[in-house]
């Protein structure tokens, strides 16, 4: 077989690491070793923090939800199951959005599921 000299392929493979690290505090940004585990592991925390933020948001979406509620009258739990007892398919995103800016509206929802409960 013929001898295949990796120079421009290699060179661009490892600029591209030193590219992804650039941000890295010492060594981590500059030699190609430890910057080329830095970047797997930076690549590895981003694809698990991904999923993480879905999770964290729908927390907060659910501590909103259950204090303006509250606020109300009436539990984060009563309030979900009333509303899909009366078939109000609003998300919590929605739901917790229209909690802080649109009050009104807000109140009017329980209003209605209190209304029609009672």
């Amino acid at each position: 077989m013929t001898r295949v000299k990796r120079g421009c392929v290699a060179r661009k493979r490892r600029k591209d690491i030193l590219t992804l690290t650039s941000g890295s505090r010492g060594s981590h940004s500059k030699l190609f070793r430890t910057a080329n585990q830095q970047g797997m592991r930076a690549l590895a925390f981003s694809h698990r923090d991904r999923g993480e933020k879905k999770r964290n948001l729908r927390r907060l979406w659910i501590i909103r939800l259950n204090a303006a509620a509250r606020d109300s009258g009436i539990s984060y739990n009563k309030l979900i199951q009333c509303l899909y007892q009366n078939g109000i398919f609003l998300n919590r995103k929605i739901l917790a959005q229209m909690a802080i800016l649109d009050k009104f509206a807000f109140s009017e929802i329980i209003n209605t599921v209190i209304g029609r409960e009672k």
